[in-house]
């Protein structure tokens, strides 16, 4: 258990310190800043709000999709090909618990991105839109998102200027502190900065939509590890690419044949069907996300990561790495 904690925190602190973890994060944040400017061509206010969650929820699938697949390539693939991977297997460690702790410390780093876009995702749809021309900002989701980002630059440089600490990996970790302070902050204060929980605009559709995206993203994760133990960057990106979008297609490609056809049977239980994590078409009909759907979804993402990250031991059980 010891050597699964030290691996899993091993690899959570170097994905955080890859320059390519903060790019990401950096571009989902800037694509939700500029989200509401690019939704007011609907004609209708309920439907330009309806396409802000779609591009908003869109961005925070792929930010994991791609934080998951840089990760995983950086801390497998990398770690093979400069053969420091030996080290680790020779203390000893064996390797089911070296994929295993390199899953869990891939899986924390894509969390803390998640939480992160999440809060993005809560004070973009809480910003709104301009629909009309005396539509005003909500200027409480403009300045503590600034306040937010200016101290974790500020603090970050600091802390790396004097104490030498990483400079992306503090930024991101005061960044989620900074994100908690402000959706606290937002959810007792109104648009007209007043004490006004019932005025925050929060709703728990993008609360639970953002946990369904998630447990999509475990096996995203899972995913890119099975497919690193074996490929490169490349090929990794591909694939997990490739798997995403035939699993959003499942439903048409296999599944309208599945009764018929032993084959689309087979394809449609082996490939995951990531069109019951993406809910966001039940807004248009007003609907909710119970809590039922949640833990059913929750299982079915707990069993296809498990079954992949079986098959990713047993690939890499054979993978020589000397």
């Amino acid at each position: 258990m010891f050597k699964l904690f030290s691996i899993a925190a091993n690899t959570f602190t170097e994905t955080l310190r890859q320059p390519v973890y903060s790019v990401i994060l950096v571009c989902a944040i800037l694509l939700f800043f500029l989200s509401p400017s690019l939704t007011t061509y609907t004609l209708d206010e309920d439907q330009d709000l309806n396409l802000l969650r779609e591009i908003a929820f869109s961005t925070l699938f792929l930010t994991g999709l791609f934080i998951s697949i840089f990760a995983a390539t950086g801390a497998i693939t990398e770690e093979i090909e400069t053969g420091t991977i030996t080290t680790v297997l020779s203390k000893p460690v064996s390797r089911p618990v070296f994929v295993a702790g390199k899953f869990f410390g891939i899986m924390g780093a894509v969390v803390l991105a998640h939480y992160i876009a999440s809060v993005a995702v809560l004070m973009t749809v809480r910003h709104g839109i301009l629909f009309n021309a005396t539509d005003t900002h909500d200027w409480t989701v403009i300045v503590s998102a600034a306040v937010a980002i200016l101290a974790t630059l500020v603090i970050s440089a600091f802390l790396n200027y004097i104490y030498d600490w990483n400079f992306p990996s503090t930024a991101v970790g005061l960044l989620a502190l900074g994100a908690t302070g402000c959706i606290i902050f937002l959810s007792f204060i109104d648009r007209d900065w007043r004490f006004n929980p019932a005025g925050n605009r929060f709703t728990s559709f993008e609360i639970n939509a953002s946990i369904l995206l998630l447990l999509a993203v475990m096996i995203l994760v899972a995913l890119a590890v099975l497919f690193s133990t074996r490929l490169n960057i490349v090929l990794t990106l591909t694939c997990c690419v490739g798997a995403f979008l035939l699993g959003l297609i499942s439903d048409y490609v296999f599944g309208r044949f599945a009764g018929e056809n032993l084959l689309a049977r087979v394809a449609y239980a082996l490939v995951p069907n990531f069109q019951v994590f993406w809910v966001t078409d039940a807004q248009y009909a007003e609907g909710s996300i119970p809590l039922g759907y949640i833990l059913r979804v929750g299982a079915y993402a707990l069993l296809y990561t498990t079954g992949i990250l079986g098959l990713a031991v047993a690939l890499f059980q054979k993978r020589q790495v000397g």
